[in-house]
């Protein structure tokens, strides 16, 4: 089921055009994580979606409604953390999620009580907020966010200056969240955490989309594959190997970009010319390898 359809974003300020052409779609129980370099468009896309700020041009449906003509509606259905949540810290906990409560109908004591044991924050929801840790203030902006029972839930760095331990709750905390059928929109530059918890990304950079796709194919580059290669040695290596692009690891040895339909044939050139081979692995681009190769530098052109 289709909870969220954008179609041909575009936010233009004066001259500049600061998102363009964004479209993508996520399906209930989606774990969709976005990324791109510093200002490349991420936080501007998730504030138009939103509603935040003005598009300039597209479109945007929540569970079908237009956000421009039925924004109310549309809005039912979503909970979000834009940046850091917007707590008061002179109040409890529980105090925070009613006044949260208050901008919804019909939500109930033993709702708050629901998200409050979601979040596990059973043991200090009475306590100021100026109490908390930073990954406690993070559990209450995400109870906050899912109060309404949202089918939709947007969270831009949800781990942001966590450590290790508030960290691993957020991410426990999201799985769980996922498995109700809600789907999750994750903003964050930490790839280990994409990779952790989402079964698709999308990667923007200089305002537009370069990837929409699951993790397992965005850490594939083109039609190479990379493997590592342990011989006998390497000598003239280069002239076995003629047109491939390949590194040097140790004496023996290597790595090389070589799509998988070739390889038997290197192989073959390798025994050929008395090259004995040790060892032949597939070596798997990690989401940071594969980050630097389809989004590039971490620079905004």
């Amino acid at each position: 089921m289709e909870i969220l359809k954008c179609e041909n974003l575009k936010k233009q300020v004066k001259n500049k055009v600061i998102v363009e052409n964004v479209s993508f779609s996520m399906n209930k129980g989606d774990v969709v994580g976005f990324i791109g370099p510093n200002g490349a468009g991420k936080t501007t896309t998730i504030k138009l979606i939103l509603g935040l700020i003005k598009l300039t041009e597209g479109k945007v449906y929540i569970d079908g409604y237009d956000i421009q003509k039925n924004y109310i509606k549309a809005m039912e259905k979503v909970g979000a953390i834009v940046e850091t949540p917007d707590l008061y810290m002179y109040l409890s906990g529980y105090d925070n999620l009613k006044l949260t409560a208050n901008n919804y109908k019909n939500i109930t004591k033993k709702r708050i009580n629901e998200v409050i044991k979601m979040v596990g924050l059973e043991n200090r929801i009475k306590d100021k907020v100026s109490t908390y840790s930073l990954g406690m203030r993070q559990r209450l902006g995400i109870a906050e966010a899912i109060i309404n029972n949202p089918e939709l839930l947007i969270l831009d760095e949800p781990t942001n200056g966590l450590d290790i331990e508030g960290t691993i709750e957020i991410r426990n905390l999201i799985k769980e969240l996922s498995n109700e059928g809600i789907a999750i929109l994750i903003s964050s530059h930490n790839l280990t955490e994409i990779d952790n918890l989402c079964n698709r990304i999308i990667a923007i950079k200089n305002g537009k989309i370069i990837t929409n796709d699951t993790i397992d194919n965005f850490k594939t580059f083109s039609n190479e594959t990379t493997y590592i290669l342990e011989l006998d040695h390497l000598d003239n290596l280069e002239q076995v190997i003629l047109t491939h692009k390949y590194e040097t690891i140790s004496k023996n040895k290597i790595r090389i970009y070589i799509s998988k339909e070739e390889i038997t044939n290197l192989m073959e050139s390798l025994i050929k010319n008395k090259y004995q081979i040790y060892s032949m692995q597939e070596e798997k681009l990690t989401s940071e390898q594969a980050f630097i190769k389809k989004v590039g530098e971490n620079k905004i052109d």
